[in-house]
């Protein structure tokens, strides 16, 4: 038992070798080739490579980009200045209490539209009333006094002196007389000039003092519309031109130029310039946005859409067009007026090719492939075709 135990233990330390297997002679071989098949593919690539023709640069160039082109032809078109203004009223004012004394009476309400001279207030006159008739009093006394004097002069019984301090006594109290009825008047708060009551400060039984604003008063008849004009477009306009207002509310009333300042701004360098217009029956409020319009002349220009134009590398506004050659040539351009469907430029040839789709993949000095642009575009009546 022990004898075979033995034997078995030498078999398994003995060592176990391949060489003679005909199984591995094979694989060996194998491995061999697919080592030199993959040195020869990597070396025929490099061959390849170094062995290939190579073609000078620009012997292959790319195809012009295609671009969609439309002809524009310029017109003649009114050039307008367009001005940011405010309206603002003909007159307003505040209306100060010219004595002191408790109000018995309000004349108006807060809102109300006023004629000149119409009573927004009352103050207790009493005192007044008082003081009027003792000054008429006085100069009735005064006026006898003087008269005596007189005839007593001419009968010659009198004196010059006599006749001098009687005739003084007697202005002294027209003077009187007059004073109390102005301080009686005072006690009646009138509107200085027509238009609307804006604010109204007192309220019946209240006391005012002297110099106190009481109510606003302000007209709009005619209203103004006030804006600044930049130092390039003063020359521009003159007082007499016939403008157009757009007001924030919509409605658009029809004004003549009726100032333009000769002094700039130190600060803006801009010139102050008012239109007047009508507004007879009010229905414009002062202090709200308008939009002023004027005429300035005409000059040539082109109608378009304002999203052909572009920037150029040095960021100026312009339009790209297809000159001779089929080369993209760029020119810089000048918004003249602007309307709901398009805006007049300046600053093209009297005829142009521009160019209305892909414009953002070009630059000036390339050679496109335009062709007609069948769109419908704006047209102001021989604008772009």
């Amino acid at each position: 038992m022990s004898g075979h135990d033995d034997a078995d233990g030498a078999d398994e330390a003995e060592q176990l070798w391949f060489h003679d297997d005909p199984g591995a002679r094979r694989s060996a071989w194998i491995a061999a080739a697919l080592l030199a098949l993959v040195a020869g593919w990597f070396a025929s690539g490099m061959l390849m490579r170094e062995d290939a023709p190579r073609l000078p640069p620009g012997d292959i160039a790319p195809a012009p980009v295609r671009v969609a082109v439309a002809t524009s032809t310029a017109e003649r078109v009114g050039n307008v200045l367009i001005l940011e203004g405010q309206a603002i009223p003909d007159r307003e004012t505040d209306v100060i209490a010219e004595t002191s004394g408790k109000i018995v009476e309000l004349g108006a309400t807060k809102g109300d539209m006023l004629a000149a001279e119409d009573v927004i207030a009352r103050l207790d006159g009493t005192g007044r009333e008082a003081d009027l008739r003792r000054a008429e009093a006085e100069l009735d006394r005064a006026s006898r006094d003087y008269d005596n004097a007189l005839v007593l002069l001419e009968r010659g019984v009198g004196t010059l002196d006599r006749v001098a301090l009687t005739r003084a006594t007697r202005a002294a109290a027209e003077a009187q007389l007059e004073n109390a009825r102005e301080a009686l008047s005072d006690t009646v708060i009138r509107a200085p000039f027509a238009g609307r009551l804006e604010e109204l400060a007192i309220n019946a039984g209240e006391f005012v003092s002297v110099g106190a604003p009481v109510a606003r008063i302000v007209d709009n008849v005619p209203l103004t519309v006030r804006a600044r004009v930049a130092q390039q477009s003063v020359a521009r306009v003159t007082a007499g031109q016939a403008a157009e207002v757009v007001f924030i509310t919509g409605e658009a009333r029809a004004g003549r130029v009726s100032f333009v300042g000769t002094n700039a701004d130190p600060q803006t360098r801009t010139f102050l310039l008012e239109v007047e217009i009508a507004n007879a029956d009010g229905g414009i409020p002062s202090g709200v946005s308008a939009e002023i319009r004027i005429e300035t002349g005409e000059t040539m220009a082109h109608f378009l859409s304002p999203a052909l134009l572009a920037l150029d590398e040095r960021g100026a506004l312009g339009l790209k067009t297809v000159e001779d050659g089929n080369r993209v040539g760029f020119y810089e351009i000048a918004v003249v007026r602007a309307e709901s469907d398009g805006v007049w430029v300046t600053g093209l040839p009297e005829a142009a090719q521009i160019i209305t789709i892909g414009q953002g993949f070009v630059r000036t000095g390339e050679t496109v492939d335009p062709r007609p642009d069948d769109r419908a575009l704006p047209n102001g009546g021989g604008g772009l075709q």
